[in-house]
């Protein structure tokens, strides 16, 4: 039987999610990105319990790039972190447009500006200097206010801090990890938020009172 997934290699896994069976570099190279990955798979923990030499490497060089630009968040922060992180990842811009580090740095850097100066009892909206991070600026602070809809308070200025660490890791990550041109702090991101998906929804479960929504 061939994987229903890529129609090109034999199906030798059994998949919870998929219901089906699928080769091993489908499950390896698609989980938790394209495949829901439930918690209770067995590949799944086996992969984050003995991951390759490959893996570790790449994780340990991805936490020596990004410590020092949260390292002073509060655990509150890290949470706001985490939101933020995931509405960047996912944001498409307009047309043919592609985000990039740059992009990402002018959008929180504007956005925080808003924020730093409405915690100071003025009004103004800081734009970005290009279309794309102004587009994704605006999602930012309309995310923030989704959330405090739904009841979690954000304060202005724990918000500003947050976005403020981002843009420092936009800026600074690409000189830890020059090989991974423009998009370098996103791909990070990306691959932070894949390999940490289960851990947070145990956390938020473990610790409701402290929980953020997430999108």
């Amino acid at each position: 039987m061939l994987c229903p997934v890529c129609s090109q290699r034999k199906a030798r896994r059994d998949c919870p999610a998929l219901r089906t069976t699928i080769c091993s570099i489908c499950c390896g190279t698609k989980r938790l990105t394209e495949i829901p990955c439930p918690s209770d798979c067995v590949h799944l923990a086996s992969a984050r319990e003995h991951p390759a030499a490959t893996v570790r490497r790449q994780q340990e060089r991805d936490v020596a790039a990004l410590l020092p630009t949260i390292r002073h968040l509060t655990e509150r922060q890290q949470q706001l972190f985490f939101l933020f992180q995931s509405a960047i990842v996912r944001h498409v811009p307009d047309g043919f447009g592609r985000l990039n580090d740059d992009d990402v740095a002018d959008a929180t850097e504007a956005a925080a500006k808003t924020l730093e100066t409405t915690a100071k009892g003025v009004l103004y909206d800081h734009p970005a200097q290009s279309p794309v991070a102004q587009r994704l600026a605006g999602e930012l602070k309309a995310l923030i206010e989704r959330v405090r809809e739904e009841g979690t308070r954000v304060y202005d200025g724990e918000a500003a801090i947050t976005l403020r660490a981002i843009e420092t890791g936009a800026r600074e990550v690409r000189k830890a990890l020059p090989d991974g041109g423009s998009t370098a702090y996103l791909d990070l991101v990306r691959r932070l938020l894949q390999a940490n998906s289960v851990e947070q929804r145990a956390a938020e479960e473990a610790k409701p009172e402290s929980r953020l929504i997430l999108p």
